[in-house]
């Protein structure tokens, strides 16, 4: 018993982990109308599972999908999350990276 518990998590950790999330949600992080991602779903351009009757949407399909279209790429980032994307950025030089420290790679030699 103990074994299998063990082969699950190495499983469970080896296996990318699906997201899924509602039209609802997907509508206010992308900054569209639902009717948007319900016309993506109609047209099969994003992948979904319909549980207890309601669409759950693959996050990644979803991502995919907005960088094809411009101008859901463009709704994303001016009504969606990308709006909120320069305020995540790290300020404070304590905690960012500092340039120095980041090793750049090594030239290779030319035979």
């Amino acid at each position: 018993m103990r074994l299998n518990m063990v082969e699950n998590q190495q499983n469970n950790v080896d296996s990318k982990e699906m997201i899924r999330i509602s039209v609802s949600e997907a509508a206010r992080l992308f900054g569209v109308n639902n009717q948007t991602i319900r016309r993506a779903i109609k047209a099969q351009e994003v992948t979904y599972v319909v549980v207890s009757g309601r669409y759950k949407l693959n996050f990644e399909s979803l991502i995919k999908w907005s960088q094809r279209n411009i101008t859901i790429r463009n709704k994303l980032a001016k009504r969606g999350i990308g709006q909120y994307v320069d305020r995540w950025k790290i300020k404070n030089p304590l905690y960012s990276p500092n340039p120095k420290s980041l090793s750049k790679p090594k030239a290779v030699p030319a035979e």
